[in-house]
């Protein structure tokens, strides 16, 4: 489904990225692990149309994406989280979660070269039949999405995502993107900030979506989870590749423990998380 050839990013002297390979199978669970400035979300603004490579190709589905903007990454079915989760504060969290079926919108979003804007204007002032059952097939969806997070979000549909908890907007983030109904979600760090018991809950959704067979690209630090959940690891340190392979493989690796304590084991890298 992704495959990435060579992809290069350089910030003047530094380069944040430099020559990484990586493919993503259909209902493949890949990790992205690495020490902070490793340059795994530099990687995922690259593979998500939120920066420009300076060399390397990326092919999504079969289809050159290189460069990419977002929209049409989202058109195409990928979806991603960010480090920090991000909100639009003055909406509802259902409004939230809807601005992420933006790409599933047919009958209120014809598609009519030059003259689709104006068409979409007056559909909204005149509300047809056909966006209106639209629109309650979204929402109905939308409540679907939120009742996947327990009683975290549902019960607060209704409510500005501006009064939630640091947690739930995290929660609001990731609802967003399942609304896209994606055929690749990329997530940078979900469980950032979250104790333990809001940990667990993240990891049991997570594997959830991946037992319905849904393709993910994760970064985390929580070693454990991605020790758990992942078909396959990747593992980065100044922007390069230094282990790539199955979890506990990877976990053992020589480069991939100097990475991370210069000299103990993994064991205690997952301690120190």
């Amino acid at each position: 489904m992704l495959q990435v050839r060579g992809l290069a990013r350089r910030f003047g002297g530094v380069t944040a990225v430099a020559g990484i390979d990586l493919d993503v199978a259909e209902g493949e669970f890949v990790s992205i692990i690495g020490p902070n400035g490793a340059g795994k979300s530099t990687l995922f603004n690259l593979m998500s149309g939120l920066d420009r490579p300076d060399a390397g190709s990326v092919r999504f589905d079969g289809v050159d994406v290189t460069g990419a903007r977002p929209e049409r990454l989202a058109a195409l079915g990928l979806a991603r989280t960010f480090q920090h989760g991000r909100v639009f504060g003055n909406l509802s969290v259902l409004d939230n979660v809807l601005v992420g079926a933006h790409t599933r919108l047919r009958a209120a979003r014809p598609a009519v070269p030059v003259l689709g804007a104006l068409l979409e204007l007056a559909l909204a002032a005149i509300l047809p039949g056909s966006v209106r059952a639209e629109e309650r097939a979204l929402r109905a969806d939308a409540e679907k999405i939120l009742a996947m997070f327990g009683d975290r979000l549902l019960p607060r549909r209704d409510q500005p995502a501006f009064g939630l908890s640091y947690a739930n907007r995290r929660r609001v983030e990731i609802a967003r993107a399942l609304a896209l109904r994606p055929r690749l979600l990329m997530m940078d760090e979900p469980t950032a900030g979250m104790n333990e018991t809001e940990t667990a809950e993240m990891q049991e959704l997570i594997a959830g979506l991946k037992a319905r067979g849904q393709t993910i690209l994760l970064i985390e630090h929580k070693l454990e989870m991605v020790m758990r959940l992942s078909d396959r690891v990747l593992a980065m340190d100044d922007g390069r590749r230094i282990a790539e392979g199955p979890p506990d493989a990877v976990r053992h690796d020589p480069a991939v423990i100097e990475a991370y304590l210069g000299h103990a084991s993994m064991g205690q890298a997952e301690a120190a998380e």
